[in-house]
């Protein structure tokens, strides 16, 4: 048999070119040849490495092609001819979902197409396993849901139908076959075509043949005269004992088992495999760190351990390790013609590290490209599903207006100064009624421009014609969701669909949706809400190779084109860095559930009821994965082995070929040396001398700009976060109010002091006030309901309160009053809640909190001054003449519609309250007109519960070093 290894520490593809060439450079016989390669990206680096070995000379190649896409360009065609075409993917998708849903809910099956569509996936991939293990799932499985301790799984089995039965029927009424099986047909074509012969050399490297009908293909070429099987490290010189065992199926996991597998099932063993080279000592020394658990005590034997390059990463945690990698890789640019990878199947980590290299100026070349999701078009579309089908709440309608695809007919900065307007206006605090009518509603109590809701809704009107509806069917919401995003990408100078649909992404985009709606139409009528969880589902896993990075670069890119990926540097997921090399690889993402991933059998089947329909085991999978890292260790000049200690949060557990090597090494009395790329990225953001905390604030403004004027409550913040009163009436600093705000406490508050007042006012039962300020509040339905009992609760204490009242000769609500403090210009407002005229002329004032109310002993020292300045204010008049005495009761009422629905608690001797906090606020006034007076941060913080603007002084930063020096200085005391 003409079978051949190249050694893992040999790089594969300029080895095959050169061993091409070597035959001869005569055109005729240079292009007389067809190779097939595991992957497409493989077979594009063989191209590059013919131009490498020949000194880029110019050459006939020969056919280069992928074993995975011999359906794009079929090399027996008569093969291709007689079968059936294959299903595309979009209406597999489709019909799968349309499956699941007629079950009805039944053996849990979703009934909406958003839930549906991803189980749709789970299924297509059972399939496609099953077509590529060649397993006939409808006469299996039944016998395997049969096996002991597996009843639980006769409800999945039941729900399997769908790809035993039902699909089967689909695509034979159809004339369709799976793509997956659809491939295998067309190897076992080609496979019979060359069965007698084949016309030219054939060359089949890099496989490890794991697909029945890839072994079937490797075994007629390995025939052939003229073919040649080139296989990626098969280790010759493991032990026999180890390698019968892995024939056998057992040790799955080890690097070398699918290889034991594809020979043994071709008659053949290792001395029919001729090797082009001998293993290196970092080979040797890997085959021995792989060794099954059953030969490990051959590591008391073992030579000493050549890993010379291999260096391990300790980073702390998933950030500190993508600093680190990129740092290796912008370093390996300062070596002349070095290339350098990382290889991961972390797609997290990967961003990460692209996004660090692009701090350098380098834009690597990403094999695995961008998610269609996460690309402007594909975001935009998912946030317009997601604001149409949220009835366009405040979030998600800023979140399209404020897109950069958004236009509206406008122009961009117009767009964007219209949902600026459009936010500040009626969009921050309580949200709105859903629609666009209770955003007009909203924008027109606010007296904000609603020209951009009217443009919002002219454009939006196919989908509010579904929304009106609220049914149809996915294909006529898809279709109307891109006619109006089209619409709304227009602009004063551009077509929106020239704007939506440019640049790779947006071809990529418009290739995918049109697909989709040639498929949806099969699925049934839908609510609206599930639209936006349809699309999400549908553009999982789509995947596009983008240059959008690259566009608007400044200047070039060391070492690389301008404007282009760098030549040198590259990410790599597991499968596209098969057959590669580089002199720098980087192996990202070491740990244990990420590289190897997780033994999972899936969702469908047990471990026992797989090996009882003969699908491969998942150790099998972890088998790959383990010759994937043995071939990536053995390629490079310098490898940097990478697992955190910390991911997600939570410790890592390294990779087990990490924790081997660790062990083999540490019995030899070494170690892999530590990478100082995690020094560098400490270092990276440090500044560069030692660290200065930042001084508190101190703002001393001129006299002229201090407030001459506040309220009852703001004296009280002035007292205990001086700060705050600088911030907002100095440097007139407003807070917003925060998108989509929750109904809060105050809110709470409000309605129960409208209601009292409305009461006192007009004499109307106290619950039907209470009814009647919720709908002035516009209170939701549902809160409203949540609200009643505790109101209702708070009203029936209340009139209690009142029965042991004395029957004062005058009561007021909600009263204003101005005071001019006497001898300090100074001005105090406040909004008395009620206020009481007794018989014999003096006050009683009465506080309303729905909250917690002050402490009695910070009534008492005057802590919390606000009834005590109330008191002072009405003694001096400044509520009116009819309110004008002296307050001989101070009285809070907590009104919390709780267990306790109401308590009362009054500020102790309340004439002497009123006088000390009066004289307390003159020398207040007197002591911030000082100029040498400052404003300082949370003077009393334990008095302010949500402080406004702590954040603005950073406390964060300047308390945390101030608590440090208390601490010292108490230590050395």
């Amino acid at each position: 048999m003409n079978l051949h290894t190249i050694p893992a520490g040999t790089p594969f593809l300029p080895a095959l070119a050169r061993w091409w060439l070597d035959r001869g450079t005569d055109p005729a016989t240079t292009a007389d040849g067809l190779f097939l390669l595991p992957t497409r990206r493989a077979a594009r680096a063989l191209m590059s490495a013919f131009l490498e070995v020949s000194d880029g000379r110019p050459m006939l190649l020969p056919r280069i092609t992928a074993l995975g896409a011999v359906d794009e360009a079929p090399l027996a065609l008569s093969g291709a001819l007689d079968l059936p075409p294959a299903v595309p993917p979009a209406r597999r998708l489709a019909e799968l979902t349309r499956l699941i849903m007629a079950m009805g809910g039944r053996e849990g099956a979703p009934t909406t197409a958003d839930r549906a569509w991803p189980m749709a996936v789970e299924l297509a991939s059972l399939l496609d396993e099953a077509h590529r293990a060649e397993i006939d799932l409808a006469a299996t499985l039944p016998q395997a849901a049969a096996i002991e301790h597996a009843e639980h799984w006769d409800r999945t089995v039941r729900f399997l139908e769908i790809v035993t039965l039902a699909w089967p029927a689909w695509l034979s009424d159809n004339g369709l076959i799976d793509g997956a099986d659809r491939a295998r047909r067309l190897l076992d074509a080609q496979g019979a075509a060359w069965a007698g012969g084949a016309p030219h050399p054939v060359i089949i490297a890099g496989t490890t043949g794991g697909v029945p009908a890839v072994a079937r293909l490797i075994r007629v070429v390995a025939g052939l005269p003229q073919g040649r099987v080139v296989l990626p490290g098969v280790d010759l010189d493991l032990d026999g004992a180890i390698w019968a065992r892995l024939a056998e199926g057992l040790d799955a996991g080890h690097p070398q088992a699918g290889f034991a597998r594809l020979l043994t099932g071709m008659g053949a063993t290792r001395g029919d495999v001729a090797e082009w080279d001998a293993p290196g000592a970092r080979e040797r020394t890997l085959a021995q760190v792989m060794l099954p658990a059953g030969a490990l005590g051959q590591w008391r034997t073992a030579t000493k351990p050549a890993l010379d390059g291999v260096w391990r990463l300790h980073a702390a945690d998933e950030q500190e390790e993508a600093v680190a990698i990129a740092l290796i890789l912008r370093d390996a640019l300062e070596q002349p013609g070095a290339r350098a990878a990382l290889v991961t199947p972390d797609r997290v980590l990967a961003g990460r590290v692209a996004a660090e290299l692009r701090r350098y100026g380098v834009i690597a070349d990403d094999s695995a490209g961008e998610p269609l999701a996460d690309t402007p078009p594909g975001a935009f579309l998912r946030l317009l599903a997601h604001a149409v089908a949220d009835g366009f709440s405040p979030v998600a309608l800023l979140s399209v207006l404020k897109h950069p695809l958004a236009g509206l007919g406008l122009s961009l900065a117009a767009c964007r100064d219209g949902a600026r307007a459009l936010e500040l206006a009626c969009l921050r605090g309580p949200a709105p009624i859903p629609g666009l009518d209770g955003l007009r509603a909203a924008a027109h109590r606010a007296n904000a421009d609603v020209a951009l809701l009217d443009q919002l809704a002219a454009r939006c009107r196919p989908l509010l014609d579904i929304v009106r509806h609220n049914s149809a069917t996915p294909a006529e919401v898809l279709r109307a969701l891109l006619q109006v995003a089209e619409s709304l990408a227009e602009t004063d100078r551009a077509e929106g669909p020239d704007r939506l649909w440019s640049g790779e992404e947006g071809e990529a985009l418009s290739t995918h949706l049109a697909e989709l709606l040639d498929a949806l139409p099969v699925l049934p009528p839908q609510p609206l809400a599930v639209l936006p969880g349809l699309l999400d589902a549908a553009l999982a896993g789509a995947m596009a190779r983008t240059r959008r990075a690259l566009r608007g670069m400044p200047g070039g890119i060391p070492g690389g084109m301008p404007g282009a990926e760098h030549p040198r540097v590259a990410i790599l997921g597991l499968l596209e860095a098969r057959l590669l090399s580089a002199e720098i690889i980087v192996l990202g993402g070491l740990a244990e559930g990420v590289w190897p991933a997780a033994a999972d059998p899936g969702p469908w089947m047990s471990r026992p009821m797989r090996a009882a329909c003969g699908l491969p085991s998942p150790e099998e999978r972890v088998g790959q994965a383990a010759h994937d890292f043995s071939m990536l260790v053995s390629a490079a000049r310098t490898v940097v082995l990478s697992c955190p200690r910390r991911r997600d949060r939570a410790p890592t557990v390294p990779a087990r070929w990490l924790v081997r090597i660790d062990a083999y090494l540490a019995g030899q009395g070494s170690a892999l040396p530590a990478h100082p790329a995690v020094g560098w990225a400490r270092a990276l953001d440090q500044p560069d001398g030692p660290p200065a905390p930042v001084q508190a604030p101190t703002p001393r403004p001129p006299v002229p700009l201090r407030p001459r004027k506040l309220s009852v409550t703001q004296v009280a913040t002035w007292m205990a976060d001086p700060y705050a009163i600088y911030a907002r009436h100095v440097l007139r600093i407003r807070p917003l109010d925060p998108l989509e705000q929750g109904a809060d406490q105050s809110d709470y508050g409000k309605v129960v002091h409208a209601a009292i007042a409305d009461t006192i006012t007009t004499g109307i039962g106290l619950r039907d006030a209470m009814e009647r300020a919720m709908a002035n509040a516009a209170i939701r339905p549902a809160l409203a309901a949540w609200w009643r009992p505790l109101l209702y609760r708070i009203a029936d204490w209340v009139a209690d309160a009142e029965c042991r009242r004395a029957i004062p000769a005058h009561i007021a609500a909600e009263i204003p009053g101005t005071w001019e403090v006497p001898g300090v210009r100074f001005t105090l407002t406040g909004r008395a809640d009620r206020i009481e005229r007794r018989a014999d002329g003096t006050l009683a004032i009465l506080d309303y909190k729905t909250g917690s109310v002050p402490k009695k002993g910070d009534l008492t020292r005057l802590i919390a001054p606000q009834m005590a300045l109330e008191g002072a204010m009405a003694g001096a008049g400044a509520f009116g003449p009819d309110l004008h005495g002296v307050a001989t009761e101070l009285t809070y009422w907590k009104l919390s519609g709780g267990f306790k629905p109401g308590e009362e608690s009054q500020v102790p001797d309340p004439e002497t309250a009123a006088a000390d906090v009066a004289q307390r606020l003159a020398k207040l006034v007197v002591k911030y007109d000082d100029p040498g007076r400052a404003y300082l941060s949370m003077l009393h913080g334990e008095r302010m519960p949500y402080p406004q603007f702590s954040h603005l002084a950073r406390r964060g930063e300047w308390s945390a070093a101030t608590e440090e020096e208390e601490e010292d200085a108490h230590d050395a005391t």
